[in-house]
Protein backbone atom coordinates (compact mmCIF):
# COMPACT_ATOMS: atom_id res chain seq x y z
CA UNK A 1 0.00 0.00 0.00
CA UNK A 2 1.43 3.39 -1.03
CA UNK A 3 2.00 6.46 1.10
CA UNK A 4 -1.17 8.07 -0.26
CA UNK A 5 -3.19 5.10 1.00
CA UNK A 6 -1.69 5.42 4.48
CA UNK A 7 -2.75 9.07 4.42
CA UNK A 8 -6.26 7.96 3.55
CA UNK A 9 -6.28 5.48 6.44
CA UNK A 10 -5.34 8.31 8.79
CA UNK A 11 -8.13 10.42 7.29
CA UNK A 12 -10.58 7.56 7.77
CA UNK A 13 -9.60 7.19 11.43
CA UNK A 14 -10.26 10.90 11.99
CA UNK A 15 -13.63 10.84 10.19
CA UNK A 16 -14.69 7.75 12.14
CA UNK A 17 -13.64 9.35 15.42
CA UNK A 18 -15.29 12.72 14.74
CA UNK A 19 -18.32 11.16 12.96
CA UNK A 20 -18.33 14.21 10.75
CA UNK A 21 -16.71 15.03 7.40
CA UNK A 22 -16.96 18.73 8.20
CA UNK A 23 -15.11 18.55 11.54
CA UNK A 24 -12.51 16.12 10.19
CA UNK A 25 -11.87 18.26 7.12
CA UNK A 26 -11.40 21.34 9.31
CA UNK A 27 -8.76 19.53 11.38
CA UNK A 28 -7.01 18.28 8.25
CA UNK A 29 -7.04 21.68 6.58
CA UNK A 30 -8.82 20.41 3.46
CA UNK A 31 -12.26 20.79 1.93
CA UNK A 32 -15.12 18.51 2.86
CA UNK A 33 -15.69 17.36 -0.78
CA UNK A 34 -12.01 16.49 -1.15
CA UNK A 35 -12.09 14.44 2.05
CA UNK A 36 -15.27 12.66 0.94
CA UNK A 37 -13.64 11.77 -2.39
CA UNK A 38 -10.59 10.35 -0.59
CA UNK A 39 -12.84 8.15 1.54
CA UNK A 40 -14.68 6.84 -1.53
CA UNK A 41 -11.32 6.07 -3.16
CA UNK A 42 -10.20 4.15 -0.07
CA UNK A 43 -13.45 2.15 -0.01
CA UNK A 44 -13.07 1.34 -3.72
CA UNK A 45 -9.47 0.25 -3.22
CA UNK A 46 -10.35 -2.02 -0.29
CA UNK A 47 -13.55 -3.25 -1.92
CA UNK A 48 -15.63 -2.71 1.21
CA UNK A 49 -17.85 0.06 2.57
CA UNK A 50 -16.26 1.69 5.62
CA UNK A 51 -18.60 4.60 6.33
CA UNK A 52 -22.36 4.88 6.53
CA UNK A 53 -23.42 8.31 5.30
CA UNK A 54 -26.69 10.17 5.82
CA UNK A 55 -27.62 13.79 5.24
CA UNK A 56 -27.05 14.49 8.95
CA UNK A 57 -24.24 12.20 10.09
CA UNK A 58 -21.52 9.74 9.21
CA UNK A 59 -20.56 6.64 11.18
CA UNK A 60 -18.34 3.61 10.60
CA UNK A 61 -19.92 0.42 9.27
CA UNK A 62 -19.18 -2.91 10.93
CA UNK A 63 -16.18 -3.28 8.61
CA UNK A 64 -15.17 0.28 9.41
CA UNK A 65 -15.34 -0.37 13.15
CA UNK A 66 -13.10 -3.40 12.72
CA UNK A 67 -10.58 -1.43 10.66
CA UNK A 68 -10.63 1.40 13.19
CA UNK A 69 -9.86 -0.99 16.06
CA UNK A 70 -6.82 -2.22 14.12
CA UNK A 71 -5.36 1.05 12.86
CA UNK A 72 -6.16 3.50 15.70
CA UNK A 73 -3.59 2.01 18.13
CA UNK A 74 -0.98 1.96 15.34
CA UNK A 75 -1.43 5.62 14.55
CA UNK A 76 -1.32 6.31 18.29
CA UNK A 77 2.05 4.54 18.47
CA UNK A 78 3.34 6.55 15.50
CA UNK A 79 2.18 9.80 17.12
CA UNK A 80 3.95 8.78 20.32
CA UNK A 81 7.22 8.07 18.53
CA UNK A 82 7.02 11.37 16.66
CA UNK A 83 6.34 13.17 19.93
CA UNK A 84 9.51 11.65 21.35
CA UNK A 85 11.52 13.50 18.72
CA UNK A 86 10.77 16.61 20.74
CA UNK A 87 13.31 15.30 23.24
CA UNK A 88 15.94 16.64 20.86
CA UNK A 89 14.56 20.15 21.19
CA UNK A 90 15.54 22.59 23.90
CA UNK A 91 11.93 22.93 25.09
CA UNK A 92 8.89 20.61 25.16
CA UNK A 93 6.74 21.11 22.08
CA UNK A 94 3.91 19.53 20.20
CA UNK A 95 0.17 18.98 20.48
CA UNK A 96 -1.61 17.15 23.27
CA UNK A 97 -5.29 16.14 23.28
CA UNK A 98 -6.97 15.75 26.66
CA UNK A 99 -10.55 14.66 27.38
CA UNK A 100 -12.20 15.78 30.62
CA UNK A 101 -15.59 16.39 32.13
CA UNK A 102 -16.67 20.01 32.37
CA UNK A 103 -15.92 20.41 36.08
CA UNK A 104 -12.48 18.80 35.72
CA UNK A 105 -11.70 21.04 32.75
CA UNK A 106 -12.63 24.14 34.77
CA UNK A 107 -11.18 23.23 38.16
CA UNK A 108 -8.14 21.12 37.19
CA UNK A 109 -7.02 21.89 33.63
CA UNK A 110 -7.69 25.60 33.33
CA UNK A 111 -5.52 26.76 36.28
CA UNK A 112 -2.61 24.57 35.13
CA UNK A 113 -2.82 25.84 31.55
CA UNK A 114 -2.67 29.41 32.81
CA UNK A 115 0.61 28.67 34.56
CA UNK A 116 2.13 26.40 31.93
CA UNK A 117 1.48 27.81 28.48
CA UNK A 118 3.07 31.27 28.79
CA UNK A 119 6.48 29.66 29.40
CA UNK A 120 6.09 27.06 26.63
CA UNK A 121 4.95 28.76 23.40
CA UNK A 122 5.61 25.63 21.30
CA UNK A 123 3.19 23.54 23.34
CA UNK A 124 -0.39 23.23 22.06
CA UNK A 125 -3.10 21.63 24.22
CA UNK A 126 -6.60 20.72 23.07
CA UNK A 127 -9.11 20.05 25.85
CA UNK A 128 -12.30 18.27 24.78
CA UNK A 129 -15.13 18.47 27.32
CA UNK A 130 -16.96 15.16 27.32
CA UNK A 131 -19.04 13.58 30.09
CA UNK A 132 -18.76 10.12 28.50
CA UNK A 133 -16.23 7.47 29.55
CA UNK A 134 -13.96 7.98 26.56
CA UNK A 135 -11.70 5.28 25.11
CA UNK A 136 -8.67 7.55 24.84
CA UNK A 137 -6.62 5.12 22.73
CA UNK A 138 -9.32 4.49 20.14
CA UNK A 139 -10.24 8.17 19.92
CA UNK A 140 -6.72 9.54 19.70
CA UNK A 141 -6.36 11.28 23.06
CA UNK A 142 -3.11 11.53 24.97
CA UNK A 143 -4.88 11.31 28.32
CA UNK A 144 -8.15 11.82 30.13
CA UNK A 145 -9.25 13.24 33.46
CA UNK A 146 -12.04 11.45 35.31
CA UNK A 147 -13.01 10.53 38.86
CA UNK A 148 -10.75 7.81 40.21
CA UNK A 149 -13.55 5.24 40.32
CA UNK A 150 -14.19 5.72 36.59
CA UNK A 151 -10.65 4.99 35.37
CA UNK A 152 -10.14 1.71 33.51
CA UNK A 153 -7.89 -0.77 35.32
CA UNK A 154 -5.45 -1.10 32.40
CA UNK A 155 -4.57 2.60 32.53
CA UNK A 156 -1.95 4.41 34.57
CA UNK A 157 -3.78 6.77 36.93
CA UNK A 158 -2.38 9.75 38.82
CA UNK A 159 -4.23 11.93 41.30
CA UNK A 160 -4.61 15.50 40.06
CA UNK A 161 -6.99 17.06 42.56
CA UNK A 162 -8.29 17.05 46.14
CA UNK A 163 -11.30 15.19 47.45
CA UNK A 164 -14.58 16.54 46.10
CA UNK A 165 -17.90 17.26 47.72
CA UNK A 166 -21.28 18.04 46.24
CA UNK A 167 -23.69 20.72 47.45
CA UNK A 168 -27.44 21.20 47.07
CA UNK A 169 -28.12 24.90 46.72
CA UNK A 170 -30.94 27.32 46.03
CA UNK A 171 -31.39 31.05 46.13
CA UNK A 172 -32.88 32.90 49.14
CA UNK A 173 -35.77 33.82 46.86
CA UNK A 174 -36.48 30.18 46.07
CA UNK A 175 -36.46 29.26 49.76
CA UNK A 176 -38.75 32.19 50.42
CA UNK A 177 -41.35 30.29 48.39
CA UNK A 178 -40.45 26.72 49.36
CA UNK A 179 -39.56 24.99 52.63
CA UNK A 180 -35.98 23.80 52.97
CA UNK A 181 -35.68 20.01 52.55
CA UNK A 182 -34.61 18.19 55.69
CA UNK A 183 -33.82 14.90 53.95
CA UNK A 184 -32.96 13.87 50.38
CA UNK A 185 -36.38 12.23 50.00
CA UNK A 186 -38.03 15.66 50.26
CA UNK A 187 -36.24 16.77 47.08
CA UNK A 188 -38.96 15.04 45.08
CA UNK A 189 -41.27 17.85 46.23
CA UNK A 190 -38.96 20.53 44.82
CA UNK A 191 -38.30 22.05 41.41
CA UNK A 192 -34.80 20.65 40.78
CA UNK A 193 -32.45 21.78 38.03
CA UNK A 194 -31.36 18.48 36.52
CA UNK A 195 -28.61 17.24 34.24
CA UNK A 196 -28.61 14.62 31.51
CA UNK A 197 -25.33 12.74 31.04
CA UNK A 198 -24.46 10.51 28.03
CA UNK A 199 -23.15 7.74 30.29
CA UNK A 200 -26.50 7.48 32.06
CA UNK A 201 -28.91 8.11 29.18
CA UNK A 202 -31.61 9.49 31.45
CA UNK A 203 -31.69 12.23 34.06
CA UNK A 204 -28.76 11.99 36.46
CA UNK A 205 -29.81 10.85 39.95
CA UNK A 206 -28.54 12.92 42.87
CA UNK A 207 -26.39 10.80 45.17
CA UNK A 208 -26.24 11.13 48.96
CA UNK A 209 -24.70 9.33 51.91
CA UNK A 210 -24.98 9.64 55.69
CA UNK A 211 -23.66 7.27 58.34
CA UNK A 212 -23.18 4.53 55.79
CA UNK A 213 -26.63 4.96 54.28
CA UNK A 214 -26.51 5.66 50.54
CA UNK A 215 -29.39 7.20 48.62
CA UNK A 216 -29.99 7.98 44.97
CA UNK A 217 -32.87 10.38 44.43
CA UNK A 218 -34.53 10.68 41.02
CA UNK A 219 -35.33 14.38 41.13
CA UNK A 220 -37.51 16.25 38.66
CA UNK A 221 -37.93 19.85 37.60
CA UNK A 222 -38.71 22.27 34.81
CA UNK A 223 -35.10 22.61 33.66
CA UNK A 224 -32.64 20.07 32.24
CA UNK A 225 -29.14 21.16 31.21
CA UNK A 226 -25.94 19.43 30.16
CA UNK A 227 -23.52 22.08 31.38
CA UNK A 228 -22.48 23.68 34.65
CA UNK A 229 -22.81 27.37 33.78
CA UNK A 230 -26.53 27.22 32.97
CA UNK A 231 -27.34 25.15 36.06
CA UNK A 232 -25.53 27.64 38.28
CA UNK A 233 -27.16 30.62 36.59
CA UNK A 234 -30.62 29.09 36.96
CA UNK A 235 -30.04 28.42 40.67
CA UNK A 236 -28.87 32.00 41.23
CA UNK A 237 -31.99 33.25 39.47
CA UNK A 238 -34.19 31.28 41.87
CA UNK A 239 -35.50 28.83 39.28
CA UNK A 240 -34.86 25.73 41.38
CA UNK A 241 -32.40 23.68 43.41
CA UNK A 242 -29.08 22.64 41.90
CA UNK A 243 -26.70 19.81 42.76
CA UNK A 244 -23.23 21.24 42.15
CA UNK A 245 -19.58 20.65 43.02
CA UNK A 246 -18.94 22.51 46.27
CA UNK A 247 -15.96 24.49 44.98
CA UNK A 248 -18.06 26.09 42.24
CA UNK A 249 -20.73 27.42 44.61
CA UNK A 250 -18.66 28.16 47.73
CA UNK A 251 -18.24 31.87 46.95
CA UNK A 252 -21.97 32.26 46.26
CA UNK A 253 -22.80 30.55 49.55
CA UNK A 254 -20.39 32.83 51.40
CA UNK A 255 -21.91 35.93 49.79
CA UNK A 256 -25.46 34.81 50.58
CA UNK A 257 -26.47 34.54 46.92
CA UNK A 258 -27.08 30.81 47.44
CA UNK A 259 -28.23 28.83 50.46
CA UNK A 260 -26.92 25.32 51.06
CA UNK A 261 -29.10 22.48 52.33
CA UNK A 262 -28.52 18.81 53.16
CA UNK A 263 -24.82 19.40 53.80
CA UNK A 264 -24.71 16.47 56.24
CA UNK A 265 -25.78 14.17 53.38
CA UNK A 266 -22.88 15.22 51.11
CA UNK A 267 -19.60 13.69 52.38
CA UNK A 268 -16.27 14.04 50.54
CA UNK A 269 -15.35 11.46 47.89
CA UNK A 270 -12.16 10.70 45.86
CA UNK A 271 -11.34 13.37 43.31
CA UNK A 272 -9.98 13.49 39.78
CA UNK A 273 -7.22 11.39 38.26
CA UNK A 274 -5.26 11.77 35.05
CA UNK A 275 -5.25 8.45 33.19
CA UNK A 276 -3.22 7.35 30.18
CA UNK A 277 -1.62 4.27 28.58
CA UNK A 278 1.91 3.51 29.74
CA UNK A 279 3.57 4.33 26.42
CA UNK A 280 2.64 8.02 26.79
CA UNK A 281 5.13 8.41 29.63
CA UNK A 282 8.13 9.21 27.44
CA UNK A 283 6.84 12.25 25.52
CA UNK A 284 8.57 15.38 26.88
CA UNK A 285 5.48 17.52 26.30
CA UNK A 286 3.24 15.00 28.03
CA UNK A 287 5.69 14.62 30.92
CA UNK A 288 5.65 18.39 31.41
CA UNK A 289 1.85 18.51 31.54
CA UNK A 290 1.61 15.42 33.74
CA UNK A 291 4.04 16.85 36.29
CA UNK A 292 2.20 20.20 36.29
CA UNK A 293 -1.11 18.42 37.00
CA UNK A 294 0.21 16.20 39.80
CA UNK A 295 -1.63 16.83 43.08
CA UNK A 296 0.65 17.09 46.10
CA UNK A 297 -1.98 17.71 48.77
Amino acid sequence: MGVENYDQLAMFALVARERSFTRAAAQLGMSQPALSRSMRQLEERLGVRLLSRTTRSVSPTEAGEQLLRVIAPRFEEIDTELAQLNAFRDKPAGRLRITAGEHAAISIMQPVLGRLLPDHPDLNIEVIVDYGLTDIVAEGYDAGIRLGEQVAKDMIAMRVGPELRMAVVGSPGYFGRHARPKSPHELTQHNCITIRLPTHGGIFAWEFEKKGQELKVRVEGQLVFNNIAMRLSAALEGLGLAYMPEDLVHAHIESGALVRVLADWCPPFPGYHLYYPSRRQSSPAFTLLRDALRYEG
